[in-house]
């Protein structure tokens, strides 16, 4: 998979990511280069263009194509846009309907409700989900599980969530190791718990530790508490109106 999606400045600055819709026949040259060098299937994701007023999805997209890539996805934004307002469908949709080969839509799908809209609107082959799975990779299977039958799943057991969280900073940890580890799963575990009713309290508590045998019991407590309100994870009210607003 190759990406040029990326909008963060540093990768920019080095011609890497979104930088490269700048540069179509780059573009060309790269995807060709690829496609040659390798006999797996290869696919692009981007972004709509550089900024608002030079829009190259379509352009890319014909190139891909062309190339032999194998499927595209497309988030609904510019480089220039970063992360910042909401993503737009309708160059996915033109992207869908100028090319043959699969195109998946990425961008602002948050809830079940807003990937089946996302479907209907652009008539993608397939979604993407980005930053809503942080701290909540569940949200897979839930929105699976609505396209296919138009219901929600119940949300998941405290139990299944605290062994997910366990395994992942597990194998956190090996990969980072004691120092590095114990500071990126921060983040991590602020988005597990940032919905939930004392997470953001939980989360300050947590930032202080210094060693990973401090975060993994203080998760498993957090975690431990949480079954006051259920076997099932509670959110907090508020997060629930704000997840059927954005549906």
């Amino acid at each position: 998979d190759i990406n040029m999606g990326c909008p963060v400045k540093k990768v920019c600055n080095a011609w890497c990511g979104s930088a490269l819709l700048q540069h179509e026949d780059l573009v060309e040259k790269i995807l060709d280069a690829v496609v040659r060098a390798v006999d797996v299937p290869v696919t692009l994701k981007f972004r709509t263009g550089w900024n608002r007023e030079n829009k190259t999805a379509l352009r890319i997209a014909r190139i891909a194509a062309q190339a032999g890539i194998q499927m595209l996805t497309l988030h609904g934004r510019t480089r220039a846009d970063g992360y910042s307002g909401q993503a737009e469908y309708k160059t996915i949709a033109a992207v869908k309907a100028a090319v043959t080969i699969p195109v998946v839509a990425n961008g602002d799908i948050t809830t079940p409700e807003k990937a089946r809209l996302v479907l209907q609107q652009t008539g993608a082959d397939a979604v993407m989900i980005g930053r809503a799975a942080q701290g909540r990779p569940w949200i897979c299977r839930e929105i699976d599980h609505f396209l296919r039958t138009g219901e929600h799943l119940p949300a998941p057991r405290v139990a299944e969530v605290r062994q997910l969280m366990d395994e992942h900073l597990q194998a956190h940890y090996a990969f980072y190791g004691e120092f590095l580890g114990v500071r990126t799963a921060r983040k991590h575990i602020g988005w597990y718990v940032r919905e939930l009713e004392g997470g953001e309290a939980f989360r300050q508590q947590m930032n202080l530790l210094e060693s990973t045998a401090a975060q993994l019991r203080a998760v498993d407590s957090f975690f431990e508490s949480q079954l006051s309100f259920g076997e099932r994870l509670q959110y907090r009210p508020a997060v629930e109106k704000e997840v059927a607003l954005a549906a």
